[in-house]
């Protein structure tokens, strides 16, 4: 590796000091007699000066460099309130590692553009502050989850049956039999429980939704959780404290890159448990007390949330929904068979579920019923069905959305900026 500092490190405490740093031509002017380059590396940018009386050669190269180009850069470090940073270094060498002479995004480059470019378009500063962003996010949640000892376990990718309906499933030839990409881990999860009782895995899931709304992805990044021994309270509990320890520990190390995209950091404050809970039915009253047409037994898609969001200014739970809108290993509610133990955490803002979760039917009949009634072949989930015959307990989990998470965070318009290279039912590429 080079011997080199990186621009974020350059302080004014360092003012006279000779340094070295490496990196890529951000921004670049000749201004009179002096070539400005913003030079940028993973940790940010800083200007460096070049005059033909600090170095002529020098000079003449930095003169020669385009936009996006590999250089190494030695110089001086300079206090000046007026660069970027309030340092600048005054640059006597330049080593160019490959000169670019036209770099093909622009300041006018539309949102589809970018997209088809998004190999470079990751260069991006604000591109790196997102997932600067998104990777403080989970290593949160890996600090929550071993100081609460959750154990991490590694499930398949491959599966031969769904979770989430059939009619989502990215279906693949597996040698001489058809298997599917995984929408979720959670029933593997499940099965883990019984030797390690509170497991988690970060897996990427798989919808084939033909869904063009600004919250969907057809591959994202899915934290999952499954706990032997906890009813549905109980994995609420466990919902908001991870999430209020993620948020709250991304403002902590993150709060420069946050503020780039939201000035307002209320409901990141406020994200603190316990978190707001209202039944299905009380939803459903709000909804309608504020003229939305939806009735009961009705499935609440991104509109309604969006208004139901209005009422809070922190992340909420929704609990007991009917039983016919949701996934067929939910537990029913025992005080009401229409229902089903289940709670989606919701953000504020307009941005909604974020995170959905249950109680699982711990009950070999009645989840052979709910098999059959969704249509689905009880055989294929025989594995699954003898967790419910050989010790089965009261068991709950759920499942978070990372790219959903991190859109809330950071109040983005849209989730396909929250993930490297976004994947929907129009694009593939790159």
């Amino acid at each position: 590796m080079i011997e080199k500092v990186y621009c974020a490190d350059v302080k004014p405490k360092m003012e006279g000091e000779r340094v070295r740093l490496a990196g890529w031509v951000h921004r670049k002017r000749e201004v009179g007699k002096k070539v400005f380059i913003v030079l940028r590396d993973s940790s940010g940018i800083i200007q460096t000066v070049f005059t033909k009386e600090l170095g002529e050669e020098a000079y003449e190269r930095a003169k020669q460099v385009g936009i996006e180009s590999s250089v190494i850069i030695g110089g001086t470090v300079r206090v000046d309130p007026r660069a970027p940073t309030g340092v600048e270094i005054q640059a006597d060498k330049i080593e160019i590692i490959q000169n670019v002479e036209f770099f093909p995004i622009t300041k006018d480059a539309s949102d589809e553009f970018l997209l088809d470019v998004r190999h470079l378009h990751l260069r991006s500063p604000k591109v790196a502050d997102i997932m600067k962003v998104k990777g403080t996010l989970m290593q949160a949640a890996r600090e929550w989850l071993l100081q609460d000892g959750w154990y991490e376990v590694f499930p398949p990718i491959l599966v031969t049956g769904a979770v989430e309906g059939g009619s989502t499933l990215f279906k693949l030839k597996y040698f001489d039999r058809e298997a599917y990409l995984s929408q979720s881990a959670q029933l593997y999860l499940e099965a883990a429980i019984f030797g390690l009782e509170k497991v988690w895995s970060l897996t990427p899931s798989f919808r084939a939704e033909k869904s063009r709304t600004r919250r969907h992805l057809t591959e994202y990044w899915h934290l999952e959780l499954e706990a032997a021994w906890m009813d549905l309270w109980d994995i609420m509990k466990v919902e908001e404290e991870l999430v209020s320890y993620m948020v709250q520990r991304t403002l902590e190390l993150r709060k420069k890159e946050i503020e780039r995209f939201r000035k307002d950091l209320t409901t990141l404050k406020n994200t603190e448990p316990p978190f707001p809970r209202i039944s299905y039915d009380e939803a459903i009253d709000i909804l309608q007390s504020k003229g939305v047409k939806i009735e009961w037994g009705e499935d609440m898609g991104a509109d309604e949330e969006r208004v139901l969001t209005e009422e809070f200014d922190r992340p909420f739970f929704v609990y007991g929904y009917p039983k016919h809108i949701k996934a067929f290993y939910m537990k029913e509610d025992p005080e009401d068979p229409r229902k089903v133990l289940a709670a989606d955490m919701l953000a504020p803002e307009g941005y909604g579920e974020i995170i959905g979760g249950s109680q699982r039917e711990d009950d070999y009949s009645k989840l052979v019923q709910r098999i059959i009634e969704e249509g689905m072949d009880p055989k294929n989930y025989e594995w699954y069905l003898d967790l419910r015959k050989y010790g089965s307990v009261p068991h709950s989990g759920f499942g978070l959305g990372l790219e959903r998470l991190v859109t809330w965070v950071l109040k983005l318009d849209h989730i396909r900026w929250a993930t490297l290279f976004p994947r929907t039912p129009s694009r593939i590429y790159p």
